[in-house]
């Protein structure tokens, strides 16, 4: 049997849906409460926990011989960021030592390319240097120490764990939806008129779940695997949808400074008036200054990691949230 943490998320369900389609027995953990569309007619045993209550995961890990720990906290803004750290980190270590704990034999952490260097006008890959000083924002910050605290478990207790760092996924089932899922749906309901100087590595969550078997398969314990797809100016990204929407892509270009301001403004008053997220992130614009531009290489290398082109991916993500009414 395999538990999957994260199972009713967006890179977890398209997970499930591939382990149960090359016949593997899967558990999920998941939340009292939780929302479950994205399970709807799996055939998975769910088991009730939480990762920040380590008596509820004994239950969960007991008889697996796999865990594949996919369950995050991905956000770029929170009220409280000790929450953050305590599920993105804590939880990790609490799972991680329960399945140890139950015997469980190998097991897959999922990190974030957000934990990762960045190389100015290049490619970055595993060994490109990066210090915590690095991380821009509590979402990168939470994930650098979770991974850190991974690979010291690793290394101390001999935990059998094997890394993967998506890249950005989108694609069907992002039902929050995530951060870049959000642009996309801003995007394609002709919500972004502008745009900044980015860009990012676009992967298809199908392929980046694969990436997690083939790592379970195949990776070397202890290791770490970038599993992306393609990289794309931001610019090419909204021309894209704007195509596939039959809009006229945004052509006005906004320097990052020009920007900040207003973040800091909408982020003020989202505090105060005690609404959902801003609008724009002060976070997200510092991001933004940096092209994040990976290389999956090692993982196609070593793991024999595919990607199709990000072109297919945005097409899948745009027909699913119109198909779900997000416009």
């Amino acid at each position: 049997m395999i538990l999957v943490t994260g199972a009713t998320g967006f890179v977890g369900s398209s997970l499930v849906r591939l382990l149960l389609a090359r016949g593997e027995v899967v558990r999920v953990l998941v939340r009292p409460g939780s929302d479950r569309r994205n399970l709807t007619g799996l055939d998975v045993d769910i088991a009730e926990g939480d990762l920040l209550k380590p008596e509820t995961l004994k239950a969960a890990v007991a008889g697996c011989q796999g865990l594949y720990h996919v369950a995050a906290d991905y956000r770029l803004w929170t009220r409280n960021p000790d929450q953050m750290f305590e599920a993105n980190v804590d939880g990790s270590q609490a799972i991680i030592r329960a399945a140890a704990d139950a015997g469980v034999w190998r097991m897959v952490y999922t990190s974030s390319v957000a934990v990762m260097g960045i190389i100015k006008g290049g490619v970055a890959d595993e060994q490109t240097p990066v210090s915590c000083r690095d991380m821009i924002g509590v979402y990168k910050q939470s994930k650098f120490k979770a991974e850190e605290a991974v690979q010291k478990l690793i290394d101390d207790e001999g935990a059998p764990v094997v890394i993967v760092n998506p890249s950005t996924p989108i694609g069907p089932r992002d039902i929050k939806p995530t951060p870049t899922g959000r642009m996309i749906v801003e995007a394609a309901a002709g919500r972004m008129p502008a745009f900044v100087d980015t860009g990012l590595n676009i992967a298809h969550v199908d392929d980046v779940a694969a990436g997690h078997i083939l790592a379970f398969d195949k990776g070397q314990i202890g290791e770490r695997y970038i599993l992306g797809g393609s990289n794309m100016e931001l610019s090419e990204i909204l021309s894209h949808i704007a195509d596939l929407m039959n809009r006229k892509p945004p052509t006005l270009k906004i320097p990052h400074n020009a920007i900040l301001p207003i973040a800091y403004i909408a982020e003020a008053w989202t505090r105060i008036s005690g609404g959902g997220d801003p609008f724009v992130l002060v976070d997200g614009v510092k991001m933004a200054k940096k092209k994040m531009f990976f290389s999956s290489a090692k993982a196609i290398r070593e793991l024999g990691y595919q990607a199709r082109p990000a072109g297919d991916a945005l097409d899948d993500a745009v027909k699913w949230f119109q198909a779900e009414g997000y416009f």
